[in-house]
């Protein structure tokens, strides 16, 4: 019970921030209306019940299921076996996540159809699933990191050579929104699992990151090929007129309720039946532990019904209120300040997000603090947010201005850095854009720029996600950079004490 009340107390701390701000803001310059405060105050005690039980869930259930067949691979020896099973899970887990069909539904809504959404999740998840493959064999094969990153990113340069500015900004989101509430938690879990079979300590203790980086570059590579095959032409459309009207409140939530639920039965449905499959072939839990699993499953599932809810009912709605109020001001100071505040405070509400600083102060045996990683993180998605409103308000500014420069450093700068940083800063890319960015923030950002005269509703109401994605690597690998400094000026002062 004191797990439980810890995550309580940790997930109340999150949220609340974001909650003053939008307060704040609604008694003062942004008058929001009685019923979208109300939808904002229900959806935000929803967020923190449903994200304490889904993050203890997790822990009781996702993790050891992931540890479990990462185990199983690494002692298989069979690398047709290894391939074949990381193709499929990559693919249904993708495929299922929550936050990937939150974006292809807006893409699909926004673009009036011309991107239809199952088929951007299915590329996106074929895309995944081989880049994820690929990460796995890169484990167990012991290829570093930054010549895997150097690779992919080579190739999503290539492409976006060939891409409209619309598939820019779909692709690079695509990438955020598919490592999400539930393929974050299982792949960290899977990598740990497989590259716990190092015998090399330090060399497996690098290798329990990178995945998630390496499988969200498949997710931009998925789109930014179907995009050049796919002959739509310019993608263009409008945002959909809000819910949340007087009168019709209850029915919204009963209705977001049904379709939510079934959603998070697929979500959760491919990592349950791998483990029937694996327990029954290999695993051989006794009875005990499968209990526990079983019940770490179920409180996962509810408390990412209970989360989403939350965050589709309430947070989105009032994102597109705020958005579409500040950016009308004179003054664009207030939206470029609020932006700010938004990225600094949402990032700490993500749940994978959350899981990342757990797992990688306890890798690190406690060397590298979660408190300082979330810092860093919350910085930079700060920074995102507010780039992304700076790039719709200025129409000069391009989306590919601060993509491929950015992922171009975090490349170069994996070379300079610990292969431990490098991992977490590709991983932590992809955990910071998880469901708040992909439901709150975005839904503000696209309020801005359906406000904004100049702005194009595609290319500049898309591509927030992707900055956030990209922001946290740059600085996380200089937190790595920073880190290493102060290694090497220990080891220096240790060694000129011993020479004294």
């Amino acid at each position: 019970m004191s797990v439980l009340t810890a995550k309580f107390k940790e997930v109340l701390s999150s949220v609340l921030p974001i909650v003053f701000i939008v307060l704040g803001l609604n008694f003062t310059i942004t008058p929001l209306g009685s019923d979208a405060t109300i939808a904002f105050l229900i959806g935000s005690v929803l967020v923190i019940i449903g994200l304490t039980v889904f993050l203890f869930g997790i822990d009781l259930g996702l993790e050891p299921i992931g540890q479990g067949i990462g185990n199983t691979l690494a002692h298989s020896n069979n690398y047709a076996i290894l391939i074949t099973v990381s193709l499929i899970l990559g693919f249904f887990i993708s495929y299922a996540e929550p936050d990937l069909h939150i974006l292809a539904k807006q893409v699909d809504s926004v673009t009036s159809g011309k991107f239809d959404n199952i088929f951007m999740v299915v590329v996106v998840s074929v895309g995944l699933g081989i880049m994820m493959t690929l990460g796995m064999l890169r484990i167990l094969k012991g290829v570093r990191l930054k010549y895997v990153f150097t690779a992919a990113y080579s190739l999503i340069f290539i492409l976006s050579l060939f891409s409209t500015s619309d598939f820019l900004a779909i692709a690079f989101d695509a990438s955020g929104s598919t490592t999400g509430a539930i393929t974050v938690p299982f792949m960290l879990a899977l990598a740990s699992g497989v590259s716990s079979m190092k015998k090399d300590s330090k060399v497996g203790e690098a290798d329990s990151f990178g995945l998630v980086g390496i499988a969200s570059s498949g997710a931009i590579l998925g789109v930014l090929t179907a995009g050049i095959f796919l002959d739509v032409g310019k993608l263009s459309g409008n945002l959909p007129e809000s819910s949340v009207t007087s009168g019709n409140m209850l029915d919204t939530y009963l209705t977001k309720l049904a379709d939510l639920a079934v959603e998070s039965v697929f979500s959760l449905l491919p990592i349950v039946v791998m483990y029937i499959i694996f327990q029954i072939v290999s695993l051989k839990h006794n009875k005990k532990r499968v209990l526990v699993i079983v019940r770490g499953v179920v409180l996962t599932y509810v408390g990412l019904v209970v989360f989403l809810i939350g965050v589709n009912g309430g947070f989105m709605e009032v994102g597109v209120q705020l958005g579409k109020k500040l950016a009308s001001m004179d003054s664009k100071a207030p939206v470029l300040l609020v932006s700010l505040l938004l990225g600094l405070t949402t990032v700490l509400a993500e749940p994978a997000v959350i899981v990342l600083t757990h797992q990688v102060e306890e890798i690190t045996g406690g060397s590298v603090k979660r408190r300082l990683v979330l810092i860093f993180l919350s910085i930079a998605v700060g920074m995102s947010i507010f780039m992304s409103t700076l790039r719709i308000l200025i129409p000069s500014l391009q989306l590919w201005m601060y993509i491929l420069p950015g992922f171009a450093l975090a490349v170069i700068l994996s070379y300079f850095v610990p292969d431990l940083f490098v991992g977490v800063a590709f991983d932590a890319g992809g955990v910071a854009s998880g469901p708040m960015t992909a439901t709150f923030s975005l839904a503000f950002v696209q309020g801005i720029a359906a406000q904004v005269p100049t702005a194009d509703m595609v290319a500049d109401g898309f591509g927030m996600i992707a900055i956030v994605a990209m922001m946290p690597i740059v600085a996380l690998e200089i937190l790595g950079a920073l880190y290493q400094f102060k290694l090497r000026k220990a080891s220096k002062k240790g060694a000129g004490t011993r020479s004294a």
